[in-house]
């Protein structure tokens, strides 16, 4: 109880505090700011000092900024539970069959509406409509990647990283005296920062492209965006005897490891040492003591025993990177051991930076994730969490994968309660991501008649990929909807009268059965050309294309780019009547493009962003947006910028769910304990929404509309 109510009273302290200074920088992709143990002490204490000695006057400025909060509401709490990508058809049929009692509860209580999702219908973009309340020309965000026109190359569209400004040259070592640019490019203020200046809190819980944190009144702990602690958006590893297991991989990194009697000796890749003149991965070693009779291996690493029996996952292990003067960064994993024998195959989830000594700031105040960790245990931090590629490439099995996406939940579940028991008046928000990841990876036991949604997909029968399963998985959506039933049962029993509770999702879902190669097609079609004699055309990030002779070119899950003069380092087409035509040219081809082996329409529409975008940031959008139609998406090798043989291709992946479509086939849903006074709500009418029944005042810039007025 003591240690309660000092990590209470700390926290407290802090929340009013200047934000946290990054003091060092780590790897030249990531930016990572690290700070030692001491460093976190000795930050956390002066920064509790000085919020003491200045509490009294916040005191009166917090209280004289909450007279013009709540004057013109009865609600005196809102509570939105984000459930990503849940899909109003299938609610609506479980509802039908009687399997969704809460969520038929609440519709009665007050009411349902299928909530329109943006264009695109892509996760960063429509969580940033939510936040801002306004459409993606004003927020900045069109897709999880955009491009560099000086370059052609893209780049991740929710933030930057770079390095600091300043160094100190000492020996063999390059020491940071600033801290990293790390920049959050998505544009437009947070409506919760809104709240904050009219004296309203809020609990703000993995909600995406909140990476890095933004400085406001209240508590954020950011979620899409958040790398892991090499860099990346999550990169696994996995162990295995078999050469045949290590080969032919898209994602992750396979190592083939040596059985020498029954230990095996091998190394933990981290993060690059950029403190170092000459920039080296840290590797931790990693030994592994095989016991075939039991089917159980024990791990050795930085400092630790870890012993797992075959199928299970370990507790979170702290691993600690030496950089050298004293330097550490951590972070945390959890190991799984998939086989023992007759080939040994052990998984390495990304290395997630670690909450308790986060070595970059993912959350506001900076002390907040190390005060979660403290109450509920430590938990994942990356972004992209669910590990959907260790799936795809066979490194994790389907059970695997599940076991996964639902400890993470529960991790979500534990901190979000705990925040729900704080937040007595303001704003509590918190993301699920089971839902979407869930859907995406077991979509296809849903519709199995569809290409690619088959449990029979590439690389079945070996370690490298899906195997056909061992029971049937046709129960695990079903089972999926049933427990956000649950989870929503639970948040409705803390709900007042004071209390208004949204459920809401960014976007539907659909099978996703066929890719389509738009390059390829653009290729065939004589609109992007490629350079002769230099390789083949299967390169990454369109590397083989010829600039100086192509019109257009796509990149991402749903965007095509005129390589316009003046804006594209190498642009050919001309402003004006010339880039217009092209683009009418384009939406006419491609609307109602038939796949040629199946006969089916894959392209359903093609939105002219000039037309459903508005505001100062358009200009960095893509050109034309491409609505494909169901059973239809970018294909893998299309979204990386890479020519294929074929336009169109089976998709041979265990993702075989998706929602990168046509918005209008896959909206979201919106559940509300009170009515919906709009007959078809969007998702960029939830911020002035929330701002309206708190009773404050609605921006004349946001695009969106509020759904619900005081006293309704």
């Amino acid at each position: 109880m003591k240690k309660s109510i000092v990590l209470s009273g700390l926290f407290i302290f802090v929340l009013l505090s200047l934000p946290s200074i990054a003091s060092a920088y780590i790897g030249p992709g990531a930016g990572f700011a690290f700070f030692s143990s001491f460093f976190i002490l000795l930050a956390t204490f002066l920064l509790a000092l000085l919020a003491l000695i200045l509490l009294p006057i916040r005191y009166v400025l917090i209280r004289l900024k909450r007279k013009t909060g709540y004057t013109k509401s009865d609600v005196e709490r809102v509570i939105v539970l984000g459930l990503d990508g849940l899909d109003p058809a299938t609610v609506e049929a479980f509802m039908a069959q009687g399997y969704l009692k809460n969520f038929s509860k609440l519709k009665e209580m007050g009411g349902y509406k299928r909530l329109q999702t943006t264009v695109p219908s892509i996760s960063p973009v429509a969580w940033s409509s939510f936040i801002t309340g306004v459409n993606p020309g004003r927020h900045n965000i069109f897709d999880f990647l955009s491009r560099d026109a000086k370059t052609y190359l893209p780049f991740l569209s929710s933030a930057h990283t770079g390095r600091p400004s300043r160094t100190l040259s000492l020996g063999k070592y390059v020491i940071p005296l600033g801290k990293p640019r790390v920049k959050l490019l998505r544009k437009g203020k947070p409506f919760w920062n809104i709240l904050g200046e009219k004296g309203i809190s809020s609990s703000i819980l993995r909600v995406p492209i909140t990476f890095p944190p933004e400085k406001f009144s209240g508590r954020v702990l950011s979620a899409m965006g958040v790398p892991d602690l090499r860099g990346s958006q999550g990169t696994f590893s996995y162990y295995t005897t078999s050469q045949e297991a290590v080969e032919g991989h898209m994602e992750g990194r396979f190592f083939k490891v040596e059985r020498v009697g029954d230990k095996i000796r091998t190394f933990i890749e981290g993060p690059e040492n950029s403190i170092l003149k000459k920039p080296v991965e840290i590797k931790l070693p990693l030994t592994i003591t095989v016991y075939p009779d039991s089917e159980e291996a024990e791990l050795e690493v930085s400092g630790q025993r870890v012993r797992l029996k075959k199928g299970q996952y370990s507790n979170w292990v702290r691993l600690t990177f030496k950089l050298g003067l004293g330097m550490k960064i951590y972070g945390i994993c959890r190991f799984y051991l998939k086989s023992v024998s007759p080939e040994f195959g052990l998984y390495l989830s990304p290395i997630n930076i670690d909450p308790e000594n986060p070595a970059l700031p993912i959350s506001y105040p900076f002390i907040y994730s190390i005060y979660l960790a403290k109450v509920i245990g430590s938990y994942t931090t990356l972004g992209l969490a669910e590990d959907t590629w260790a799936l795809n490439e066979g490194a994790l099995d389907e059970k695997a994968f599940l076991e996964q996406a639902y400890l993470i939940h529960e991790e979500r579940e534990k901190m979000f309660f705990h925040e729900l028991e704080k937040i007595r008046k303001g704003l509590c928000v918190c993301v699920f991501d089971a839902t979407d990841r869930i859907q995406h990876m077991f979509w296809r036991y849903k519709e199995p008649e569809n290409k690619g949604g088959s449990g029979q997909v590439e690389g079945s029968g070996r370690t490298g990929g899906p195997s056909t399963p061992s029971y049937s998985y046709t129960e695990v959506i079903p089972d999926l909807y049933r427990r956000m039933d649950d989870l929503l049962g639970r948040v409705m029993a803390k709900v007042d009268e004071k209390t208004l509770l949204f459920v809401m999702s960014d976007h539907g879902f659909s099978s996703f059965g066929r890719g389509v190669n738009l390059n390829t097609w653009l290729y065939q079609q004589g609109y992007l050309c490629l350079k002769a004699q230099e390789g083949s055309a299967r390169s990454d990030w369109l590397k083989q294309v010829d600039w100086s002779r192509t019109r257009a070119y796509a990149l991402g899950l749903a965007g095509v780019y005129i390589n316009l003069k003046g804006r594209e380092a190498v642009g050919i087409v001309k402003p004006g009547s010339e880039f217009e035509e092209l683009k009418q040219e384009l939406i006419v081809k491609l609307t109602g493009l038939k796949d040629d082996e199946t006969g089916e329409i894959a392209i359903r529409r093609v939105y002219d962003s000039r037309e459903v975008y508005a505001g100062p940031y358009t200009e960095n959008a893509p050109d034309l947006i491409i609505g494909y139609n169901r059973g239809y998406r970018a294909s893998w090798e299309s979204v990386t910028g890479r020519l294929d043989d074929r336009v169109f291709k089976d998709n041979q992946k265990a993702w075989g769910g998706d929602h990168c479509i046509d918005p209008q086939l896959v909206p979201g849903v919106l559940f509300c304990n009170r009515p919906i006074q709009e007959a078809s709500p969007s998702i960029v009418d939830m911020a002035p929404t929330i701002l309206k029944v708190l009773g404050v005042e609605v921006p004349a810039y946001f695009d969106g509309k509020p759904l619900i007025h005081p006293g309704s």
